[in-house]
């Protein structure tokens, strides 16, 4: 088993290694020239129409709202990356790690907004008259029948790395801290969690979509009121907490406390890493849940889905970074959720550490549910919808075995899966980029939008 361990961790660190991130970072640059930064200029427009989509047009495809499935994509990746993954990164890069994740987060809303748009675009309906879509989809109608192999490829990866990440680490994350916050066993936690989560998911797409739209937006706006609350407590550190950031973004980080220092490299690969484990800006996960939803114009779409990763990293990783930056925790030696728990702690004793706890109780439970919709799509479309039932029955039946087992190799492959998972994701998102920048020119030019405002030419076409 050791050795076997060895293999794997050798292959998750090239897989998350400088190529990796580079590829990432990269596709999204590409995509937020090609579009002329539209992702960043239509911030408020994005807005709009998000709130717009609480109610969705009448007559359009789709199974939930626009609304619904943000929400549902937010309930996969609004969890524990927030609180363990920020503080991971800080911890081991240092304060300038928070200023790459929001370059990552930048570049990372126009790749999020073309995988949802090429997910609305290229979706289908499949054999219960259901709207699905996903990048396998778009890999196989919009690239042809030459590149099915690639969206079977990231059905495959994403199928099976969802049992993981998105389901086992999920549950043993909540157990953990049932047990060490509140003393309650894992088998208890594990029994509890297995019912809430095969009572939702027995229900389909439109029970996920209503329980993410009532608990998301509760857990995010709670979490952030927090947050406001400490840092108003510690508001006089506030200037010198973003000085840090931008310093050390650039500058070697020199030991302090606990923190044994790190250079800027290191800031870097962990603040682009964690930001992407956050965000999941480059799965192509966020398409799958967003192609569910009543949208009117897959642009539209495409708009209403970058704005998870705006919530999710510039608002929900922003609030964890300065918490840990003000109090003073960051350089504590401690790493994760400990650490994370431990800034709440010590700027709100007796309250802190046991609201982190609830936090990532309802994070993590979430997610199992965000992702449970996106593994059922891969596997549906592997093998048909003959397998959601027996898919949600051991989706379910996974979050009690995860509740009460070790699971580092399974974290192990789980985020090595994920990676295979975004290659075919990146590359349909450059070849299709075409197809991206035509469909985003046809939507704002019914907006009254010049086309050079845009990009691309009159004379293109959508393949």
């Amino acid at each position: 088993m050791e050795k076997l361990t060895a293999v794997v961790t050798a292959i998750n660190d090239f897989v998350w290694g400088p190529p990796m991130l580079v590829l990432i970072l990269g596709t999204g640059l590409f995509l937020q020239l090609r579009l002329k930064l539209l992702p960043l200029r239509r911030i408020g427009t994005a807005f709009r129409v998000v709130w717009r989509g609480r109610r969705p047009a009448e007559g359009a495809a789709g199974e939930i709202s626009p609304w619904a499935a943000l929400m549902t994509a937010l309930a996969a990746t609004v969890g524990i990356g927030n609180i363990a993954g920020v503080a991971t990164a800080i911890a081991i890069g240092g304060p300038g790690a928070l200023f790459w994740m929001w370059v990552t987060a930048l570049v990372g809303m126009a790749t999020k907004y073309a995988e949802v748009l090429l997910a609305v675009h290229f979706r289908e309906t499949d054999a219960r008259g259901e709207q699905v879509g996903g990048p396998m989809y778009a890999i196989r109608n919009g690239l042809g029948p030459r590149w099915r192999w690639l969206g079977a490829a990231f059905a495959v990866f994403g199928g099976v790395a969802g049992f993981g990440i998105g389901n086992m680490v999920q549950s043993n994350s909540i157990a953990e801290v049932m047990s060490s916050s509140f003393g309650v066993s894992p088998w208890a936690s594990g029994l509890v969690m297995t019912l809430g989560t095969g009572f939702v998911l027995l229900g389909g797409v439109k029970r996920i979509g209503a329980v993410a739209e009532k608990l998301v937006p509760f857990m995010c706006v709670g979490y952030v009121l927090v947050s406001l609350l400490v840092l108003g407590l510690y508001a006089q550190e506030i200037p010198a907490a973003f000085g840090l950031i931008f310093h050390h973004a650039f500058n070697p980080t020199a030991a302090a406390g606990g923190f044994a220092g790190a250079g800027v490299m290191m800031a870097l690969r962990y603040g682009v890493a964690r930001g992407i484990f956050s965000n999941e800006a480059g799965l192509g996960t966020a398409g799958i849940a967003q192609a569910a939803g009543r949208s009117r114009h897959a642009a539209e779409s495409g708009l209403i889905g970058m704005m998870g990763t705006f919530i999710d990293t510039l608002v929900v990783c922003t609030m964890t970074g300065l918490v840990l930056i003000v109090t003073g925790a960051w350089s504590s030696g401690l790493k994760g959720a400990v650490l994370t728990s431990t800034a709440f702690e010590t700027a709100l004793p007796g309250f802190g550490a046991h609201f982190l706890a609830v936090a990532i109780v309802v994070f993590a439970y979430t997610t199992i549910l965000g992702w449970a919709y996106y593994g059922e799509k891969c596997w549906a479309y592997l093998v048909g919808t003959a397998a959601e039932v027996p898919y949600r029955l051991a989706w379910t039946g996974f979050v009690l075995v995860g509740a009460v087992t070790h699971l580092d190799f399974v974290w192990l492959v789980a985020d090595t899966l994920n990676a295979f998972m975004a290659f075919p994701n990146l590359v349909s998102l450059v070849l299709l980029a075409p197809v991206v920048r035509q469909v985003t020119r046809d939507y704002f030019e019914r907006q009254g939008v010049p086309a050079r405002f845009v990009g691309g030419r009159a004379a293109e076409s959508a393949q």
